[in-house]
């Protein structure tokens, strides 16, 4: 499967952004997705994750109430909304696929190549 990330940009403190990820696979509702990001200097870390049929969700502490996960699985395309955007929400957000809901990053079987987000204080 190839995933390819958009939607990233440059946004205010407060703003908002819907991230995209649009995964080129037959068999896309049977992946767990899930979104990552990394700042730089510091490791990927876990920001969201939504199973197969988008019925369930998880978020990070420091985004829950915040981001919102959802997926759609006619467009084979997960999302990742989000909302008022802090500073220490830049980062290279990636979005992943593999087949079970999981905050580490070597779960995860496939990865597109990452949008920039960054927010201006």
């Amino acid at each position: 499967a190839q995933l390819v990330e958009s939607g990233g940009g440059l946004v205010q403190t407060g703003g908002s952004l819907r991230l995209s990820c649009a995964v080129s696979s037959q068999t896309f509702d049977s992946f767990d997705m899930a979104w990552f990001r990394q700042a730089p200097g510091k490791e990927r870390e876990f920001v969201s994750t939504i199973n197969w049929s988008g019925g369930s969700t998880y978020y990070a502490d420091s985004v829950k109430g915040r981001f919102t996960i959802s997926r759609d699985n006619r467009k084979d395309t997960a999302y990742l909304e989000m909302d008022n955007l802090k500073p220490e929400d830049t980062a290279v957000y990636y979005c992943a696929a593999g087949t079970a809901m999981s905050m580490n990053v070597e779960d995860y079987d496939y990865w597109g190549l990452g949008t920039q987000v960054t927010v201006s204080s």
